[in-house]
């Protein structure tokens, strides 16, 4: 397989830590996993749009698009929303993406779930907030 393209999708916020928390996090895949080309794509209120982020692989030389959503649970926007934007119906976690007359498999991954990473992320978050006392 070629190189991978990732898409990580926020939320999106009024608020600029969101965006810059789905950034950096981009950052740290393109650091760790040099076969991707990841790029960031926001539900709303942020640019760049998915719909945006998408015209941008179109320029990169990719053979797979994987679309990851940076959210925790599934809910409307990781069921309804996201694939509607990416061309995907309801409950369908493979496609096609085409870019530059050719079509690439378009892959959708679930959220972050439930998962022992998440766990010993709390555990250090509460750890860091015993700290204070």
């Amino acid at each position: 397989m070629g190189r991978k393209g990732m898409l990580l999708v926020g939320h999106g916020s009024t608020m600029p830590y969101n965006k810059e928390l789905v950034e950096k996090t981009a950052e740290m895949v393109r650091q760790q996993n040099t076969d991707f080309i990841v790029k960031c794509g926001f539900m709303n209120m942020n640019t760049p749009t998915i719909k945006g982020a998408l015209d941008d692989f179109r320029k990169e030389p990719i053979d797979t698009l994987v679309v990851v959503p940076l959210f925790l649970a599934k809910g409307v926007h990781i069921e309804k929303d996201i694939p509607g934007e990416i061309g995907l119906p309801e409950g369908v976690k493979k496609g096609s993406f085409v870019m530059n007359g050719k079509s690439v498999p378009l892959l959708y991954a679930d959220p972050i779930g439930s998962d022992p990473l998440l766990a010993e992320l709390m555990v250090k978050n509460a750890n860091k907030a015993l700290s204070l006392l």
